[in-house]
């Protein structure tokens, strides 16, 4: 499946670029972007061209399909995908969503 939705896309490109021990900034330079657009990528507020998808990946070691296509994601990858955005947030989003998620399991028992 086509993933289509600009967060997505930079949800993993942020879950790979940490996986890969890599700064923004890093990724940024060596794809040949400014450091702003490339966190707009990440963050899914720009549009990219496919010129510079390709120059993200070369800057990730990573093919397209890796970021551009889906299949029916684990519950291991989506936990990742979940951490990896919960570790970006700000410390009271991210108190405010670990509040949210406790008491959802909570309400489970």
């Amino acid at each position: 499946m086509l993933v289509s939705d600009l967060v997505a896309i930079g949800n993993k490109l942020l879950l790979i670029r940490k996986r890969m021990g890599m700064t923004q900034a890093e990724v940024a330079e060596a794809a040949g972007l400014s450091d702003r657009t490339y966190a707009d990528i990440e963050r899914g507020t720009v549009n990219m061209r496919i010129e510079t998808i390709l120059r993200i990946c070369g800057a990730l070691h990573i093919t397209p399909d890796e970021i551009l296509t889906e299949e029916n994601p684990s519950a291991t990858v989506r936990q990742e995908e979940l951490i990896a955005r919960l570790n970006a947030c700000n410390p009271k989003d991210k108190e405010t969503a670990l509040q949210l998620l406790s008491v959802y399991l909570q309400s489970l028992e």
